[in-house]
């Protein structure tokens, strides 16, 4: 099945949106119930010691994952986070890396799936778990 948005389409959104904006993300690829995002490294990411805050990881999971869940119900759905949990597993030096989110279930209220984000080498960085919740209609 094709998906319910285009790559345009996403990047559009993640430009018109406030709170993606700033992070510089930007639509790598998409299928039906999958997005991967690029992150491209900023200096105001790295905390002390050199590597990038947790933050940056965090916030682009849930992003790819709300794109995921976009390329199944379309821009319009109004599904929102629920739960998130995150492992770290190794740290990024100063360079950008990649999200890729997988929607795993997608029931009648609410929807599952994991985001992994990875360095330019393939080395696991985080492993996401994420549950969004679907508005009632």
């Amino acid at each position: 099945m094709a998906p319910a948005v285009t790559e345009p389409e996403l990047q559009q959104l993640l430009q018109g949106v406030a709170f993606t904006r700033s992070y510089g993300f930007r639509v790598q690829s998409l299928a039906e119930g999958e997005c991967t995002l690029a992150v491209p490294f900023q200096e105001l990411f790295e905390r002390p010691g050199g590597i990038v805050g947790g933050q940056v990881f965090m916030a682009v999971a849930d992003v790819a994952m709300w794109l995921a869940i976009k390329t199944r119900l379309g821009l319009a759905d109004g599904s929102v986070t629920a739960d998130m949990k995150t492992n770290f597993l190794n740290g990024a030096r100063r360079g950008g890396f990649h999200c890729r989110a997988r929607v795993l279930k997608l029931g009648r209220r609410l929807i599952y799936g994991v985001a992994e984000c990875v360095d330019d080498n393939g080395r696991l960085l985080t492993h996401n778990t994420v549950t969004y919740i679907r508005p009632e209609g």
